[in-house]
């Protein structure tokens, strides 16, 4: 298989880039699930130059599919050998969003200009929370909001396959964009209230710091 020079050049940017990323996050050595993410991660920069050499479909679906298959295998691996961590959970959830992403560009070339907004609502999400702080709150764990960021990416390779009459596949994917929208929006209704009750009981608390003591009748 001969993928174009762009391909490539793709390909090493990415590597460059994924390199300086952990080199300036990372602190210490890779447990056993962040070795089986940084797999992963190595297989999105495949699918990615894949996806701007636009001509192997069979190998840009197989890899993705290998890659959205090891998105369950990292969790469990951390579970199972105690090492959780939070450096651990944000490199798994940034290389689960820079995998929907591509495939939601490679899907745009058949399905039209919509299908990126699946890969980049994480990023409209992030670049608003630098203007909203409360968008920065702390969400409860969500079994649905888990289960429809897996969907995206099932959908989007089996879409982008080829292997999918086309109408199917802009149903499939037009359903799996209206489920990341309901997620979205009640994550953001949530954290919305949260910041609003967390501000209601500030200002109850600076209230009754500044009523005066009651003195005791002589």
């Amino acid at each position: 298989m001969m993928i174009s020079l762009l391909a490539w050049a793709a390909g090493a940017l990415y590597a460059v880039t994924l390199w300086a990323i952990l080199h300036s996050c990372r602190r210490g050595p890779f447990g056993p699930a962040d070795r089986v993410t940084l797999a992963r991660a190595v297989l999105t920069g495949v699918v990615t130059a894949l996806v701007v050499d636009g001509s192997a479909v069979a190998a840009l679906t197989a890899t993705a599919a290998v890659a959205l298959a090891l998105d369950w295998v990292d969790g469990q691996v951390a579970r199972r050998t105690g090492t959780v961590s939070s450096f651990g959970a944000r490199f798994d959830m940034e290389t689960d969003a820079f995998l929907v992403l591509v495939l939601s560009v490679h899907v745009a070339t058949s399905l039209g200009w919509w299908v990126p907004l699946i890969g980049a609502m994480r990023y409209a999400f992030v670049a608003a929370s630098w203007s909203l702080p409360w968008l920065r709150g702390s969400l409860p764990p969500s079994f649905a909001r888990k289960t429809v960021a897996a969907i995206q990416g099932i959908v989007l390779a089996a879409a982008g396959s080829g292997a999918i009459a086309r109408p199917v596949a802009a149903a499939a994917v037009a359903a799996a964009l209206g489920a990341l929208l309901w997620s979205f929006g009640r994550d953001v209704r949530w954290l919305w209230h949260d910041a609003r009750d967390a501000r209601d009981g500030d200002a109850r608390g600076t209230v009754a710091e500044e009523l005066p003591e009651k003195v005791p009748a002589s």
